[in-house]
């Protein structure tokens, strides 16, 4: 099954009618999902294959983003990255739906592929050049193992104050999976409502930090320096690791000099950068501290580093 997950790409939900077939001639987009109201009328269109699709019954999700707000509760400036890293590992099985227009639609279908869900993006005419051009980048990559690599254990009882912890624990790249018991092949498990976690701590950035504290930064799979807006994910095994970055504010500006720290000792690496030609890693030491770290130049929507031994 999760092979099968992460072999799946986004999908786009198109609910132009077939007067607008050019548009997607156009960009090359062979493939859509439709209304079932307008199936027949997109059955006689050449060139398009159509298959109906119900969004009402998936999952709603934000637009991948950054707003740049003040923080409630600390009257910061530190950017809000609206991902739904959370959300698909909650719901892994899970259908899952879109509105992404224009630039945005890119980042969308990144972020659904990095966790292997499967989603529709509905999407603008703006946005079918960049969903075209990520859908063409994510089948260039080559396969790897899609088994996520993690060390925190989270127990979630599946409420909304559960939900804003692991929002967090995502967007400070602190890699979990869910568990129903503490798995001793992991650091640590995190009860979410136990006396160590518990419910009456209102704001969930003090239990981020607190379960960073109790992990160590020495034991983190991934670091990331130098931007507040990048989203990590790491899968593989087996001497290889694949390291997913995603820019969430790359529709206003992309990421340049991230250093990036992933645990144990790699190599040799290849990187796939989207959207930046001839893209290389520069500082690659292999050997820091029993860390491998890097530094990527530019970083747009969505770059793949792969490591091996």
């Amino acid at each position: 099954m999760l092979l099968l997950l992460a072999a799946a790409l986004p999908s786009l939900f198109w609910d132009g009618g077939a007067s607008t077939a050019p548009a997607l001639k156009e960009n090359q987009i062979s493939r859509i999902a439709v209304p079932a109201a307008s199936l027949d009328s997109w059955k006689a269109v050449a060139g398009v294959a159509a298959e109906a699709a119900d969004p009402s019954g998936a999952i709603k999700l934000l637009k991948p983003a950054v707003n740049y707000r003040p923080d409630q509760a600390s009257a910061s400036t530190a950017p809000w990255v609206d991902s739904n890293g959370w959300r698909f590992l909650r719901d892994p099985g899970g259908r899952f739906y879109y509105d992404a227009p224009g630039e945005s639609a890119a980042l969308a279908a990144a972020e659904a592929y990095v966790y292997g869900v499967q989603a529709l993006v509905h999407t603008d005419t703006n946005g079918l050049k960049p969903f075209t051009q990520i859908i063409a980048f994510l089948k260039s990559l080559p396969e790897a193992s899609p088994h996520p690599l993690v060390n925190i254990g989270y127990e979630d009882d599946g409420s909304a104050q559960s939900g804003e912890l692991m929002n967090l624990l995502v967007r400070r790249n602190l890699l979990f999976r869910l568990v129903s018991t503490p798995d001793p092949k992991l650091n640590i498990t995190v009860a979410f409502g136990s006396s160590a976690y518990p419910k009456t701590e209102k704001d969930p950035s003090v239990l981020a930090q607190l379960v960073r504290s109790n992990l160590t930064d020495d034991k983190r799979l991934v670091r990331i320096y130098g931007s507040e807006v990048v989203i990590a994910r790491l899968t593989g095994g087996g001497g290889r690791v694949r390291v997913h970055l995603l820019n969430y504010a790359a529709t206003s500006r992309p990421v340049l000099g991230l250093r990036v720290s992933v645990e144990g000792k790699y190599p040799h690496h290849r990187i796939y950068a989207y959207r930046v030609p001839d893209a290389k890693l520069l500082d690659f030491d292999p050997a820091a501290a029993g860390r491998t770290e890097f530094t990527i130049p530019n970083l747009r929507e969505y770059t793949v580093i792969d490591l091996s031994r």
